[in-house]
């Protein structure tokens, strides 16, 4: 079928042949993602917080709280990060959030007592500042002309996100035996900062500036509007809010190993850092998705293969080769669907224009709505049914949901929204 052919970002943007892939140096987003992985997903919600939290006698119940507080600025950062579409080039920006979160973090952990209000407010100062991590790289991402450099940034940048993560965690575990509190600090203030130099060797990307104020906040409102104020941004709009590939289970799977009768150990190597280097693997065995596929469908295609995996989990016998399989398979094809996302994402977004990471936070801000969602209705499930429970109820919400919009992008008419005018003038 033609339909499912890549013609969004690449009809735009230029194709999806030509020259100009080594100037892109897709490969790069594993290191430029690098600082707001090791902030939030290593310090914040990678488990080296709540380490250092329950070090100081915090109960679960507490160390939930203040991360989940925490966290909040993943959701938010659409507020503040459009400040990345000015002034400055994206890079720089980059680089000043890597920076400035890294500082902030070091100066929280001078603090002695890490529930203070004055450590968890530099701390949560430093979250924000991170984000502008993730909107840089949204609008740098959107600035690349190829579908097949878009496709693997995408990749390399959610596998970099989810190695550098896990990594910062464990290094900042391992140290906290050995070395201060404070001393930790400095490690992951570094951790946070010293990526963020690789911002210097990404491809460089002028600054739009139009002769008036006037001029551009037209231009801004034209990308916006031509992004999401038409029918056709309806079904991009379903795929960031629909509960497929949500990897929700990923946090939950832990609670349910002993239904397979699998002993501590033996769940803290599964779900954390081979767990964490499957989902790797599997992000950059996106970029053997071919480009001429659309990234909708090949999203959604492979989100159907997640929601199949679980099945060896709902359906399996209670032993240990079933939680070791469906985990594996699992996690492998989370990370996959992660990088997919990303592209569709990049899809729905066009080309950056003026106001890519504007535009590129708020899409992709949309994307964290399921996994809160799924948190709890994966919850439910396991708390009405056992241990089946929790990966049924994912496997047959999220199959239901992701071929609902596979039918659609599969049967749809037409070119794809994305060519027709996403992102606003060139």
């Amino acid at each position: 079928m033609n339909e499912i052919e890549v013609v969004g970002a690449e009809a735009a943007l230029g194709g999806v042949q030509g020259g100009g892939a080594a100037k892109d140096r897709p490969w790069l987003y594993s290191l430029l993602i690098a600082p707001s992985a090791v902030m939030m997903n290593g310090v914040v919600q990678g488990g080296a917080l709540a380490y250092l939290l329950s070090q100081q006698g915090v109960t679960s119940g507490g160390q939930a709280h203040i991360i989940s507080t925490l966290a909040l600025p993943t959701s938010l950062y659409f507020l503040w990060s459009p400040i990345t579409d000015f002034l400055v080039r994206r890079r720089t920006w980059l680089l000043v959030g890597s920076l400035l979160a890294g500082v902030l973090m070091a100066a929280a952990f001078h603090g002695k007592d890490l529930t203070s209000t004055n450590v968890l407010v530099l701390i949560f100062l430093s979250a924000c500042f991170s984000q502008l991590v993730v909107s840089s790289c949204g609008g740098m991402m959107g600035a690349i002309r190829l579908e097949r450099s878009r496709r693997v940034a995408s990749s390399f940048y959610q596998a970099g996100s989810m190695a550098f993560g896990a990594a910062a965690a464990s290094i900042m575990i391992a140290a906290s035996s050995r070395v201060s509190q404070m001393k930790v600090g400095l490690i992951a203030a570094a951790l946070i900062a010293l990526p963020g130099f690789s911002a210097l060797v990404a491809p460089e990307q002028e600054t739009i500036a139009d002769s008036t104020f006037g001029a551009e906040a037209r231009r801004i409102w034209r990308e916006f509007k031509t992004t999401f104020l038409r029918w056709d941004a309806a079904p991009y709009t379903a795929c960031m809010l629909f509960p497929m590939a949500s990897g929700a289970a990923v946090s939950l799977l832990t609670g349910v190993a002993r239904d397979y009768r699998v002993n501590g150990d033996s769940v803290a190597w599964m779900n954390g850092f081979f767990g964490t280097l499957l989902m790797a693997a599997g992000a950059l065995a996106a970029t053997r998705v071919p480009a001429r596929i659309r990234a909708a469908v090949a999203y959604l295609s492979m989100s159907l293969i997640n929601a199949a995996t679980l099945v060896v989990l709902w359906l399996g016998p209670l032993r240990p080769s079933t939680y070791y399989a469906g985990v594996t398979l699992y996690l492998f094809t989370v990370g996959t669907c992660y990088a997919l996302f990303t592209a569709v994402v990049l899809e729905f977004l066009g080309d950056s224009g003026k106001s890519g990471s504007g535009r590129y936070s708020i899409i992709n801000s949309l994307g964290n709505v399921p996994v809160l969602y799924m948190l709890r209705l994966d919850g439910w499930g396991g708390d009405r049914w056992g241990a089946r429970g929790l990966s049924g109820t994912e496997a047959v919400v999220g199959g239901v949901g992701g071929a609902l919009l596979l039918a659609y992008f599969v049967m749809r008419k037409g070119v794809n929204a994305a060519a027709e005018g996403v992102g606003g003038e060139a």
